[in-house]
């Protein structure tokens, strides 16, 4: 069905509902292994997003069970799309608007560029183009989070969860090795503060280690590169709501039908945070308790969707399957550095 394809772009097909008991075991396993994630995290310094995928994959073995599958599925899906729509808590557009027209436009081009990147290398390298998409989309926004809400939106139908968690691995390797080598390298090209906060928030995936990335270069650099990241992300919504009506376009036209375009429900929850945020600025112990509760929800939907994985699957793609994020991260890296340079 053209629901399941599309996922939100379409109405869908009505299915039978589960009782909450039958989610409760998957959900246990993914809520589990998350904290597990999470512990070695904390404890040895790891990019947790990066742990959950590995332990997702450790436990991949269990996706065989039929008794977890509401439950990873509920989670990998249902909890994602709740956890995007918190992060518009964390983000005002005043905060937008501080960075400048000049430097917004900057970094739009960079975005967009980044995004056709990974579609023409997925192309050279005979690739799905939706693939490209999904690679140089999550390079250009804000890593796993815009990775598991663009996958929302083409379907697993169109990339499988093998080619899926390719991308995860890759843009959290990709975004942990930036967040250690991008603030030298700053330093060594003799950027100011502005300049080197410009360049780590524009390029780096993650948003924890865009931040962390502009902090250990210096304060100053810590909060430019914290007001670029978060207009990135709150780009999000713009882009999903423009892959949204482009994917469906295509369908219509691949069906002859004229059915009414709709965007995603969390796009929209995720623009109407913002916009309360903005115009009635929430309590800081709401904007930290939706903080922590969407990095969680965000967590244990990549564990879920991990453990979904089929190895054998996995280990089938060969290295060229990592080309698209590889491009789409140098390009996203060069890019910034002539904008960072010129701004």
């Amino acid at each position: 069905m053209a629901a399941d394809l599309y996922c939100d772009l379409l109405v869908e097909t009505p299915q039978p509902k589960r009782r909450w008991q039958e989610r409760v075991p998957g959900m246990a396993m993914a809520v589990v292994a998350s904290l597990a994630a999470a512990w070695l995290s904390d404890h040895y310094g790891a990019p947790i997003i990066l742990m959950g995928l590995l332990i997702g994959l450790s436990l991949s073995f269990v996706s065989a069970e039929p008794k977890l599958a509401p439950g990873l599925t509920f989670a990998s899906h249902t909890l994602l799309r709740i956890g995007i729509v918190l992060v518009g808590a964390q983000i005002t557009f005043a905060q937008i608007g501080s960075l400048g027209l000049a430097a917004f436009v900057a970094l739009v081009g960079i975005m967009a560029i980044v995004m056709l990147t990974g579609v023409l290398v997925a192309r050279l390298f005979k690739q799905d183009v939706l693939f490209g998409l999904l690679a140089g989309g999550a390079t250009a926004i804000c890593g796993a989070s815009a990775a598991l809400a663009l996958w929302s939106l083409i379907g697993e139908k169109r990339i499988d969860q093998a080619r899926f968690t390719i991308v995860l691995v890759g843009i959290s390797v990709a975004s942990a090795l930036a967040m250690s080598f991008y603030p030298p390298i700053a330093e060594f090209l003799g950027l100011n503060d502005r300049q080197a906060g410009f360049l780590i928030g524009a390029s780096i995936h993650d948003v924890a280690q865009a931040i962390g990335g502009g902090f250990s270069f210096s304060r100053p650099a810590g909060e430019v590169a914290t007001i670029v990241k978060l207009t990135r992300v709150t780009l999000l919504a713009p882009v999903l709501a423009i892959v949204a009506i482009v994917l469906r376009s295509r369908g219509v036209a691949a069906e002859g039908t004229k059915s009414r375009i709709q965007i995603p429900w969390f796009v929209l929850g995720f623009l109407a945070l913002v916009g309360i945020n903005t115009a009635l600025p929430l309590p800081a112990p709401i904007i930290d308790a939706s903080h922590t509760l969407s990095k969680a929800l965000l967590l244990v939907s990549v564990t879920a969707t991990a453990m979904k994985s089929q190895m054998a699957m996995l280990l089938t793609q060969g290295w060229r399957s990592f080309a698209p994020v590889i491009a789409a991260t140098l390009m996203a890296f060069a890019l910034s550095l002539g904008a960072a340079l010129i701004l």
